[in-house]
């Protein structure tokens, strides 16, 4: 199977300062995780805000969705942490 992000919607997680979106292998849905610091260049970490994430990953949709695909290939896994390392 191949992975698929048919759905784009995203949600940002205050608490894991993190933005949630999923990908689906098949019918596996996988939850994908970016980390607030992949999004923040540019903004301004203590006053950056929910709608600044959310902008952020949309304008970096494409390439956050390829390193995605890299890393779901590589261990195939029900949930995906993104973080700089993934982005280098």
């Amino acid at each position: 199977m191949t992975l698929s992000f048919p759905n784009s919607a995203r949600s940002y997680d205050e608490t894991k300062m993190r933005v949630r979106f999923t990908g689906y292998d098949g019918m596996f849905e996988v939850k994908f995780f970016v980390t607030a610091d992949v999004l923040a260049k540019g903004l301004v970490l203590r006053t950056a805000v929910e709608r600044d994430y959310l902008d952020a990953f949309d304008k970096m949709r494409p390439k956050i969705l390829d390193v995605a695909k890299r890393a779901y290939n590589g261990k195939r896994q029900a949930m995906v942490l993104l973080d700089l390392s993934n982005f280098r």
